[in-house]
């Protein structure tokens, strides 16, 4: 499963350097699939086709957030996610809503990096 950041979050941002995948965002910053990935194009679940470098709109106005399709729980780069293990506040957090298998992270990985 994905990573998520509770409303418990105290805004230190100490997460953010952490991610591998450039996956969490200060609050109210748009995001991109390209932000640290090899990402070109991606296909959105409705088929759509996008430029990795489009603009996305935040996940959260107000708290630093993460986003679950680039998130992949620090799988092939660290043991445990790192967010979390810096986070001083125990924000982040099993986002139940996203489960994903370690085979699963692993594709990502790949599909983010270029592997």
């Amino acid at each position: 499963m994905a990573i998520k950041i509770t409303e418990e979050c105290i805004n230190c941002g100490a997460c953010e350097p952490e991610c591998p995948n450039t996956a969490i965002y200060e609050g109210g910053a748009q995001w991109t699939y390209a932000g640290g990935t090899k990402l070109k194009v991606v296909t959105l679940e409705d088929g759509t086709e996008i430029d990795a470098n489009t603009p996305m709109e935040p996940v959260s106005n107000d708290l630093y957030y993460i986003v679950s399709s680039k998130c992949t729980e620090c799988t092939g780069f660290h043991e445990e996610p790192q967010c979390a293990a810096v986070c001083p506040v125990d924000c982040c957090v099993d986002d139940p809503d996203v489960r994903e298998t370690e085979e699963e992270l692993i594709a990502k990985k790949k599909w983010l990096h270029g592997e």
